[in-house]
């Protein structure tokens, strides 16, 4: 129990929040109760709209449990957006278009791991220099101009609105059980938490600490890729700005979720609480008729909380 003890608390406070609505809603009067919080097009609706954030918080749990952090997704989240609408509009085979999305995060988390991994360089200085480059080199490529004319086969697969909802929450959920699995099987995930544990004992017992993290990354850029798609295909449209701000959302559902900055603990079932807890955050405000924008200052103070607690869980150890 002592083990999980952060998950725990994440889930319990969930559940707060959650009877806090459910007790709201109770209260309101009859003719709103059928667009209460809890019906089952706006939790639907909640969950089609967690889920790249969900995917895209798999790859920052890998990475930040090797003792790192990806603080560009958001550029790349936008880029492989662009790039999954453009081939779409070319009438390529949606295999093709997701098998292009995956790519294309895949090549720019190479390119932060080859560099990080290869070079040495810190990882929040290399993913702060390609999160600009990323934006600026999108601006200039786009002009800020989204992807119209997307083809029937691209919005939800081509399977309709409802299915496509359900199909999009799949993907995402078969992700997290797969990384989970993997993580809990595979020697290659138990190479990220012992790299994240201590990088030299590491080492020494045979794990290439360097090919570890460069994998993350390249992790990372690939469920990237993969979260745009499933944001892309929600819309008519693809717009450039579609990753702005992702990475606050992404680092802050993994870091309350449970996952030690300090590296080498954490569990993507706790990043699964924490993107349930932030993605209801924002729709909890509006229906508690509070301001919605304080959703990233909310964010922010979770970060801030999550890291204080961290340290003084260390401190009691």
């Amino acid at each position: 129990m002592r083990r999980y003890l952060r998950e725990i608390s994440v889930a319990f406070v969930l559940a707060i929040l959650l009877l806090v609505l459910y007790i709201a809603q109770l209260q309101q009067q009859a003719p709103n109760k059928g667009q209460g919080f809890f019906q089952s097009d706006n939790l639907r609706n909640q969950l089609v709209k967690d889920a790249p954030i969900l995917v895209a918080a798999v790859g920052m749990t890998l990475v930040i449990i090797a003792r790192q952090i990806d603080i560009s997704i958001g550029s790349q989240f936008s880029v492989c957006g662009i790039v999954a609408g453009l081939l779409a509009s070319m009438s390529l085979p949606m295999p093709v278009v997701i098998v292009g999305a995956i790519l294309t995060g895949a090549l720019m988390g190479a390119v932060n791991g080859g560099l990080i991994a290869g070079l040495g360089l810190p990882s929040i200085v290399v993913t702060l220099a390609t999160l600009v480059i990323w934006r600026e080199s999108l601006r200039w490529w786009r002009e800020g101009e989204f992807v119209h004319n997307l083809p029937p086969n691209f919005q939800w697969f081509g399977t309709g609105q409802q299915t496509g909802q359900w199909l999009v929450v799949g993907i995402a959920l078969a992700v997290l059980l797969a990384f989970a699995w993997a993580a809990r099987h595979l020697a290659a995930g138990r190479a990220v938490y012992a790299t994240g544990s201590d990088a030299e004992a590491a080492r020494l017992a045979g794990i290439r600490p360097r090919r570890v993290v460069f994998g993350v990354f390249v992790a990372m850029g690939a469920l990237t890729g993969l979260a745009a798609l499933l944001n892309a295909v929600r819309f008519a449209d693809v717009a450039t700005n579609t990753g702005e701000g992702k990475e606050l959302e992404v680092i802050a559902a993994v870091v309350v979720g449970g996952t030690a900055v300090s590296g080498g603990r954490g569990t993507l079932i706790g990043s699964l609480i924490g993107v349930v807890l932030l993605g209801t955050i924002e729709p909890a405000l509006v229906f508690l008729k509070t301001e919605a924008h304080w959703v990233k200052a909310i964010q922010g103070l979770i970060i801030l909380l999550a890291v204080a607690s961290e340290a003084l869980y260390r401190r009691g150890k």
